[in-house]
């Protein structure tokens, strides 16, 4: 590590450890992690995160538990590393960098050259000045992490949907050239990582992809050092392109890498139990099409959980597009994904990260139940994360858990549980793959709703007719 972030390191270190304290149960009981599950089909499983993630124990608890792969969300693009003209700022980046060395991740570097997040100065240059710019911030950048990164989008989205090349002010200055020359530079800076090209909408066989397969031939041929294909991969529920595979095996073909860069998969609000599981089959068929090309190095999702997705923020309506819920739990796509590697989740599996309010126990017909509820309210919504814990010493068989929400509250999406009505008294009903809870077993589900004022959780629960009553 270089000198220059140890100090970095060091507070990253301890921020780690204390978020480890703060976790009281990690997020997933897992048998096998997903990281652990891919490296043993030599693959990766990775996550984007962002300086801010670091500060959320939930949300760190996850990622160093479960991916050995990270991708900054946007402290190594242009508009943070080098906001003005030769002044350059890697500080943000390289808390990342920290954060991943210190929990064993490799880094993918994203990116170097993207026609959005630039700065101003950038597009202003005179054309005749715009070839020695790019040049200068790949080669400062790339040679700041030479060695610490273990790829580069070299250049990030340069085409459009008809595969076309966007006349960006790299494409205006220096014409379809910018590309061979901008990943000569990198390989320059850097000759051991593997640099990529990045976009999306190419992850079947279309016009863009097209493009992109004819770009990498012309490349190849002209002795350009590409090292891989980013198949971005944001999907909308049930729509992962058939062709997926036989795409990814004609670049391989060509020889050189693939990955799936930034999963997720959007889900029209408020989610059912339908689309989870349809979620969970888009995943798994996503983690599969990977393991059938030797080629393709690995998966990583654009985030850890529902709670940092940028999906809600970007597309009005939609949300629910990872495999973690709002509170960090593993929802039908986890355990897809695992699956799908080989892993496997054990039986009895998740408990609440931090639980509070109501804490009950008692219950009857052998099933003693303890109820546990964590609320995150905001100005006009929260979450709830739920877990019901068999006391008794009889197995659970399917559960259903009436309760009753405050007053202004109604229900908008929910999570490892189908729960109806939306208001008033509700009943919350298992799925089909956790409908039992073993003695001394539990499990957790939850649900985002709107308020008008009144975040009070539930004041009493019972499960399958018995009273769980509320200390």
């Amino acid at each position: 590590m270089h000198n220059r972030r140890l100090a970095a390191a060091l507070a990253v270190v301890a921020s780690a450890a204390l978020a480890g304290s703060l976790a009281l149960v990690r997020p997933a009981d897992a048998a096998s992690s997903l990281k652990q599950s891919a490296e043993a089909k030599s693959k990766y499983f990775g996550t984007a995160l962002v300086q801010s993630n670091l500060s959320n124990s939930s949300l760190v608890g996850v990622a160093a538990a479960q991916f050995d792969m990270m991708t900054p969300g946007n402290e190594m693009k242009w508009d943070t590393t080098e906001p003005s003209n030769g002044s350059f700022n890697f500080g943000p980046g390289d808390n990342l960098v920290s954060f991943a060395q210190s929990h064993s991740m490799r880094v993918r570097g994203h990116n170097l050259v993207w026609h959005s997040q630039l700065p101003g100065w950038v597009s202003s240059l005179p054309t005749s000045q715009v070839q020695a710019a790019m040049e200068t911030h790949i080669t400062t950048e790339a040679t700041h992490y030479k060695g610490e990164v273990y790829s580069w989008d070299v250049v990030n989205e340069p085409f459009n949907e008809d595969g076309s090349l966007r006349q960006d002010a790299f494409y205006n200055a220096m014409g379809t050239g910018y590309i061979a020359d901008a990943i000569r530079t990198a390989h320059a800076a850097d000759p051991n990582a593997k640099l990529y090209l990045n976009d999306y909408n190419i992850e079947g066989e279309n016009a863009k992809s097209n493009a992109m397969y004819s770009l990498v031939q012309s490349l190849i041929s002209q002795g350009v050092p590409i090292g891989g294909v980013g198949l971005e991969s944001h999907f909308i529920l049930g729509q992962v392109p058939s062709s997926m595979l036989a795409n990814m095996q004609r670049f391989a073909a060509l020889g050189v890498d693939v990955a799936v860069t930034e999963l997720d998969d959007r889900i029209q609000l408020p989610a059912s139990s339908a689309n989870l599981q349809q979620q969970a089959t888009d995943y798994s068929t996503v983690v599969s099409d990977c393991l059938a090309v030797t080629r393709c190095v690995g998966v990583s999702q654009w985030g850890v959980g529902d709670a940092d997705s940028w999906i809600p923020g970007t597309f009005s309506g939609y949300g629910a597009a990872t495999m973690y819920d709002q509170n960090y739990q593993p929802k039908p796509a986890y355990t897809a994904a695992l699956n799908a590697l080989g892993g496997t989740v054990s039986s009895s599996s998740s408990t609440p990260t931090t639980p509070t309010s109501s804490s009950s126990s008692s219950g009857g017909g052998g099933a003693a139940c303890k109820v546990t509820d964590a609320v995150n309210a905001w100005n006009t919504g929260l979450t709830e994360n739920i877990t019901v814990s068999n006391t008794g010493s009889s197995a659970v068989n399917g559960w259903s858990l009436v309760f009753t929400l405050a007053s202004g509250q109604t229900i908008t999406s929910t999570w490892n549980a189908t729960i109806s009505p939306t208001s008033g008294q509700v009943t919350a009903k298992n799925m089909s793959y956790n409908a039992a809870i073993a003695p001394g077993g539990s499990v957790s589900f939850g649900f985002q709703a709107n308020h008008t004022g009144n975040t009070a959780a539930p004041s009493a629960f019972s499960l399958n007719g018995q009273p769980c009553s509320n200390g």
